[in-house]
């Protein structure tokens, strides 16, 4: 595969900004949840009357050297995808100081990505924190880049076996670019761009965000990936449609502007 450029930066506070008056602007709250370096860490909330809708978690931003992943948050914002199907809970930049200087490890040099068992890190802290106060989520979004692979590919978790979302995701992707073929990715087994982990937390040592979601918040995760090789607007078109069709999948249709 061909080498790839470094990743743009993303100043996280203009960005925090711009996520926090569209979000206003669709009925969402703005809140800090903490801040590290003077960068707020930023939930975006939702909720709609208790009826028995579902509550559907998405985040990005976690690795710095992803701006994929926040850009096709906002893109989800913007086209008024987070309507009244579901109480929303996004968390957008979870690693500003990675972002503001295009790094996957945040400003001391951490994965924040694997400090989800230990949580020694300032902005891991702070997330945990604040996703005990929130309900249990029916759903849950991570978006990510991967600069290795070599088109756009899913990891699901679903230990209950629901029904999957995968197949929806990964052909919705194509429609922006190529999905990674690979029998093996990132050392898992894969078969049509789709890994399916095992259910299995308490024997990693290094828990990523998803494999904490999946012990503590929901039953069903799926971690997003679109090929760091591929133009930014490419790898920001296709989490936006394969996180379009997973939604669309889990909740009902609905006409979009995507």
């Amino acid at each position: 595969m061909d080498t790839v450029k470094a990743a743009p930066v993303i100043e996280p506070r203009t960005l925090a900004d711009h996520f926090a008056t569209v979000a206003r602007a669709g009925g969402f709250h703005a809140d800090h949840f903490g801040s590290v370096r003077g960068y707020p860490l930023l939930a975006l909330t939702k909720p709609v009357p208790t009826d028995g809708r579902p509550s559907v978690y998405l985040s990005a931003g976690i690795h710095g050297d992803e701006p994929a992943s926040p850009l096709a948050l906002l893109r989800l914002l913007e086209a008024g995808t987070f309507d009244a199907r579901a109480n929303w809970y996004l968390c957008p930049l979870l690693n500003p100081t990675g972002l503001a200087t295009g790094t996957r490890e945040n400003a001391e040099g951490a994965d924040l990505n694997r400090d989800y068992r230990h949580s020694a890190t300032v902005e891991v802290a702070a997330h945990i924190a604040w996703l005990r106060q929130q309900p249990a989520f029916a759903l849950t979004l991570c978006l990510h880049e991967d600069w290795e692979a070599n088109g756009f590919y899913l990891y699901e978790l679903n230990p209950e076996k629901r029904p999957s979302l995968a197949e929806p995701m990964i052909a919705a992707a194509t429609q922006a670019g190529p999905v990674d073929a690979s029998e093996v990715i990132d050392g898992h087994p894969a078969a049509g761009g789709i890994i399916r982990l095992p259910d299995d937390p308490a024997g990693r040592e290094r828990w990523p965000e998803a494999i904490y979601l999946r012990a503590h918040h929901t039953s069903l995760s799926y971690t997003l990936e679109s090929a760091s090789s591929l133009p930014l607007e490419k790898r920001v078109d296709a989490l936006t449609r394969a996180a379009t069709a997973g939604l669309r999948a889990a909740l009902g249709d609905r006409s979009s502007k995507i």
